[in-house]
């Protein structure tokens, strides 16, 4: 799982594959979904760049964040990680920060791992 490079898929074809997966989880295609949370990675490094925090959303990808301390190899400092529905539901709104950490739906380790500042990250 590598990180996520910037602005590998098209804002209006990850907009597109959001607005899928939010109006029918369970029909949308697994490419389509994979497309829809590397997108919200992309979106989330793209408003909050920096490489002090890191975002795993696995088996789709990972980003660094939030300018700081500079995290080159090994485990980060600080560590966030969900699956793929928790994050795409937190990256349109649909699920805020605080219910997904109280059902443990993400784990978050280290300094700065509240996104709660940062997401929705994008408006369907």
């Amino acid at each position: 799982m590598g990180l996520v490079p910037k602005r590998r898929i098209d804002p209006q074809d990850g907009m597109r594959a959001l607005r899928a997966w939010h109006d029918d989880p369970e029909g949308t295609s697994h490419q389509t979904t994979l497309m829809a949370v590397r997108f919200g990675l992309e979106e989330l490094g793209e408003l909050h760049p920096g490489r002090s925090v890191e975002v795993r959303v696995p088996p789709a990808g990972a980003v660094q964040i939030l300018r700081g301390t500079v995290h080159r190899r090994g485990t980060p400092p600080a560590v966030i990680e969900t699956d793929m529905t928790t994050w795409l539901a937190l990256v349109v709104g649909d699920l805020a920060w605080d219910e997904a950490e109280s059902a443990g739906k993400v784990e978050a380790s280290g300094l700065r791992t509240d996104l709660a500042p940062y997401l929705p990250v994008v408006e369907l």
